[in-house]
């Protein structure tokens, strides 16, 4: 037997555990599990609470804007923390791809602010103010 194949067999043993569990977990839960179902089982509540209305709510879309550039920018900091870990071995080409990076997400957020993305009350992302038409009003 090689290196290779005695540093494989961890994994495999590894895996066949993980697949055991599953097996098990989902085969004590068909066998113990609860056999009776009636209206009141399959309504959905939330906190023991029947719910009232519609699920879907209707939200603004610049909280997803919003959303998106957030995960974004603080993906942004994983990479930076990354850099800072490997500080020393980088160097100084380390240093130089870091501040073209963040350079290049400054642009990004000098570009999101100059186009409107972010703000938050402006419905149209041109800046310029909308037409508002007043049907009582005769033209």
């Amino acid at each position: 037997m090689s290196e290779a194949d005695t540093s494989l067999w961890p994994f495999v043993v590894y895996f066949i555990a993980v697949l055991l569990l599953v097996a098990t977990m989902l085969g004590l839960s068909y066998v113990l599990g609860q056999r009776r179902a009636n209206k009141a089982t399959n309504m959905p509540f939330e906190s023991g609470v029947l719910s009232v209305g519609s699920p879907q709510i209707h939200m603004a879309v610049e909280f997803y804007l919003v959303a998106i550039f957030f995960v974004i920018f603080d993906l942004e900091t994983v990479f930076i923390f990354a850099w800072a870990v490997a500080f020393f071995e980088l160097g100084w080409e380390g240093f130089v791809a870091v501040i073209v990076f963040i350079l290049i997400l400054g642009v990004a957020l000098v570009y999101e602010l100059s186009t409107g993305a972010l703000d938050w009350g402006l419905k149209t992302r041109t800046g310029k103010p909308q037409a508002v038409h007043h049907p009582e009003v005769q033209d």
